[in-house]
């Protein structure tokens, strides 16, 4: 195949990259919210797997390429983690001294309640395991798909900045679709929140840019989904017994 169509493959591979995440999203957190945990769940892990597959997948089997996935270098690891630490920090603050009370998000509490509820999370034992997966594991998996894949590919098609720019805007996308759930799509807390994981997405393009290597950025995601769940575990706490 020459070059030119090998481009036009590629673009559509990312082009496909970035949209599945959001109809992920959509099919799990969305369109299966009324149906019993069981469904949520097996629609989740199904979804989830051909999601995390297809950018290997495609590496290997339409490209013909043998990935270099791990390249664990220290370098942007201290960044990372004080990236990290400082907006897991300023996400707790923001719970604890201005969120909790604002009216506009304890109108959503109920909301976020029922969905912890309604995917079968309302014990501790499960609540923290979850939690425990998705800062450990889910956010290598993310770093994995945006920045290696999306961000990657981008960066052999385009320039740095539209590659930082498409990418992180793709990695906001179905975060749109989870916060607008609770606080309204036409909300400005939607899109300041939204607008905050894009920029986050930018930053850890960036770094992986500059150093070659997941590891800073999957500490520093690792860090912000921990604060995530720390709030969640509060915002949880009447169902947790707690």
């Amino acid at each position: 195949m020459d070059q030119p169509a090998n481009r036009t493959r590629d673009i559509w591979a990312v082009v496909f990259a970035i949209v599945l995440p959001t109809l992920v999203t959509l099919a799990y957190f969305v369109l299966a919210a009324r149906a019993p945990a069981a469904v949520q769940q097996i629609t989740y892990a199904v979804a989830k797997v051909v999601q995390f597959l297809f950018p290997i997948a495609w590496v290997i089997v339409v490209q013909g390429r043998r990935p270099r996935l791990w390249n664990w270098k220290l370098r942007g690891v201290v960044f990372g983690i004080v990236f990290g630490l400082c907006i897991a920090g300023a996400m707790l603050c923001l719970y604890h001294f201005i969120l909790r009370s604002a009216p506009f998000f304890v109108a959503a509490v109920g909301h976020i309640q029922a969905k912890i509820h309604g995917m079968n999370l309302a014990n501790p034992a499960t609540f923290t395991a979850v939690g425990v997966f998705y800062s450990l594991v889910h956010s290598l998996l993310e770093e994995y798909y945006w920045r290696w894949f999306v961000f990657g590919q981008l960066s052999e098609l385009t320039r740095l900045v539209p590659a930082i720019v498409i990418s992180s805007l793709g990695f906001m996308a179905h975060h749109v679709l989870v916060i607008g759930t609770y606080f309204g799509f036409f909300s400005p807390i939607t899109w300041v929140f939204s607008l905050a994981v894009a920029i986050g997405g930018a930053v850890w393009a960036g770094l992986y840019h500059r150093t070659g290597s997941l590891l800073g950025p999957w500490l520093s995601h690792l860090l912000v989904d921990a604060a995530i769940f720390a709030v969640g575990y509060q915002i949880a706490a009447p169902l947790l017994g707690k």
